[in-house]
Parts: structure tokens; sequence; C-alpha cells
């Protein structure tokens, strides 16, 4: 590991980003340009502690799940995340598609969207990345373990994803996901990941067993999903897919209707949401 190249590379990376560029607000007190390393810190889901000892070359060595985190924070392209790891004494991850390392353009549209939820996803179903209203919508991922970020086996494994739908469209649901889990595993047969959930989640779960019997497949791009909400009720969304331009990875983009119940329901959530979100 070199710590000094790394502490200068973070620095750097830093100096270059400003809070608009990663859908923070600004303030007018700042005495000089960049994210200040809090900021950083929280983006990535580490102590502001530990960051800051990081860009003065005498942290310990970041795991890879952090050096993933801190890519992300800083908006690396795919070289500098690569770059990042081999600072840091690693050797980046080489996959053959679906990569956890977030598209800098996906992540520029996610910036941006202050007022509705959204959120990237691997296509086998990893949320690696989501704004603060898909966290006040969906629960914040980062919270999680890191097997239920996956949103298909945490609808077919948890209870408390599955209670996020209304009961009476469950199915519908699982059934779109498991369409979609059945193209991926198609399409990428080197890839032991896809392969492997499907195992899991055929022995786990005797709906997704069935389901996967039927051998549907599609891809989604657009749905209209309803949502249930401990605070503001059940909001009925639609579901906007734009996919990436290899495929692997989606930014999904839900909103409402406008005039609707849904869409004061979405207001409120934005309110009421993000406090809680600032208070945990």
């Amino acid at each position: 590991m070199d710590r000094p190249e790394l502490a200068d590379f973070l620095r750097r990376c830093r100096g270059r980003l400003g809070p608009a560029d990663v859908g923070l607000a600004g303030s007018p007190r700042r005495r000089t340009p960049g994210l200040r390393r809090e900021e950083v810190a929280q983006l990535a889901g580490m102590s502001a502690d530990y960051y800051a000892r990081l860009e003065q070359a005498r942290g310990p060595r970041p795991s890879r799940q952090m050096l993933a985190a801190l890519a992300r924070a800083l908006r690396l392209t795919a070289d500098e995340h690569d770059h990042l790891f081999h600072l840091a004494g690693e050797v980046p991850p080489r996959e053959p598609g679906g990569g956890r390392h977030v598209r800098p353009g996906l992540l520029l549209i996610l910036d941006r969207l202050h007022d509705t939820p959204a959120q990237v996803l691997s296509d086998i179903g990893d949320v690696l990345a989501q704004n603060a209203m898909a966290a006040a919508l969906h629960g914040d991922v980062s919270a999680r373990p890191p097997a239920m970020r996956n949103i298909v086996r945490r609808m077919f494994t948890d209870p408390e994803g599955r209670a996020a739908l209304p009961a009476e469209d469950f199915e519908r649901v699982a059934r779109s996901h498991v369409a979609q889990l059945r193209a991926v595993v198609a399409a990428r047969p080197k890839d032991p990941r896809p392969a492997a959930l499907v195992a899991e989640l055929r022995a786990a779960s005797p709906l997704f067993a069935r389901l996967w019997t039927d051998h549907e497949v599609a891809v989604r791009r657009s749905d209209v999903k309803r949502f249930r909400h401990p605070v503001v009720g059940e909001l009925t969304l639609d579901c906007e897919v734009l996919l990436s331009a290899e495929g692997d990875q989606r930014l999904v983009v839900f909103t409402a209707r406008p005039g609707s119940e849904s869409c004061q329901r979405l207001q409120l959530l934005r309110v009421v949401g993000l406090q809680d979100l600032s208070v945990s």
C-alpha cells in the first residue's frame, strides 16, 4: 500500500468536486474549492475520522468494499477506480459483467434527481447507489448486510422486503424479477454470480423455484408499481429504467403522476424521509 500516493490521489479527487456535483446542498462559506472531508465520508458511508486518516497517509489499509465506496463517492472513472485499488495494494476487480463500479454518467444523473427516488442497480439486482429519496422510500441500503442489498434476494427471502409491496401485487413483481434474472443468466453463461444467485433462491424459496420453471424472459424497462410506506402510506409510482451502454447497470427512477395523491405523498416523503435520514 502506497499511503502517500493514496493520500495525494484522494485529496486531488476530492478537490475537483463541488457539492452540486454529488447532489449535496452548497454552502456560501467554503474557503477552499472541493468537497469537505466529512462530505466524502458521508457519501462513502464511513466515519469522517477514518477518511481523514487516509488523506493524512496514516490510515489502515482500506478493504475492497471501502475502496469501491470511495470510488463511487469521488465519482471516479473506470481507470481512476483501478488506480485507487492499485495504490491501496489491491488488484482491481475483473468481472465478466455486471460490475459494481457505477459508471460516472449514471451517477451524474442520479446526483441531479433531488425530488424523486432513483437508484442504480446491477442487472442481477444489486443496489449499487441510491439518492436520498430512494433511501427514504426503500430504506438506506448501506445499513443492510451486503447480501440484502440485492433486491431479488430480499424479495424472496426477507419478510420486510415482501411487506413493502401490496400482497396482491407481489407475485406479478416477483415474476418480473425472475424473468429479468433468466435473461441475465443466458446472456452471461461464463459469469458464476447470476447462476449462483439462481441456485440459492431456488433452494430458499418455493415461489422462486416455481416461477423459474415457467421460463419467462423479459428485460424490465418500465412499469407502474405500488409501494407501502410506513409513514406516508401507499404510493403508486411510474418506474422508468435507463440502461447503461453495456446493459449491465440500470438507473431506475420512480415518479408520481402530477396532481395525484401519490404525488402529494411523495412530496411528504421528501420532507419526512429526509429528516429521518439526517437524524440517523
